[in-house]
């Protein structure tokens, strides 16, 4: 398995993981359009020239950023793969100087096995007032927070 940058070629393949879990109300759908948009804040998973998973990188701000839309294919789940994603994401956003990665998701006890913490969703007024505000759910959002600090991150990975 290796884990790269997307390319426009990926995109349907994207889309067709991210469609299968919007369908059953675990992710928010997303176009082929912010997919192509968005194409090099996207990291994939290929295994046997397949994409088996993807997530994004989405700068929200000077120090916050969001891991968005990460999927796994069902059929490789339980391998690692999803964590693998996070951590690429969260090297990406050291790099860039981002100091906190957040999600907003129903897989809760995944990200704290990644090693974020529940955070309450007032403390991402850059998320609130930028992206849920137009969203369907934003009276009655049943997703939960979770932020890393980067540095923390960083910590961990030198402890192993």
């Amino acid at each position: 398995m290796i884990i790269r940058k997307a390319v426009i070629h990926d995109v349907d393949a994207i889309f067709d993981l991210i469609d299968l879990y919007s369908k059953d109300d675990l992710l928010l759908p997303r176009t082929q359009l912010s997919l192509y948009e968005n194409i090099q804040c996207i990291r994939v998973a290929e295994m046997d020239d397949q994409i088996v998973a993807a997530g994004s990188l989405h700068v929200l701000g000077r120090d916050l950023a969001e891991i968005r839309s990460l999927v796994v294919d069902k059929k490789v789940k339980g391998l690692g793969i999803g964590r693998s994603i996070v951590h690429s994401l969260i090297e990406e956003a050291d790099k860039l100087g981002v100091e906190n990665v957040f999600a907003m998701t129903y897989q809760v006890d995944f990200f704290k096995k990644c090693g974020f913490h529940i955070v309450d969703k007032e403390q991402l007024p850059q998320k609130i007032w930028k992206d849920c505000i137009n969203c369907p759910k934003f009276l009655n959002c049943d997703e939960t927070a979770l932020l890393m600090k980067v540095a923390d991150y960083k910590k961990s990975i030198s402890l192993h």
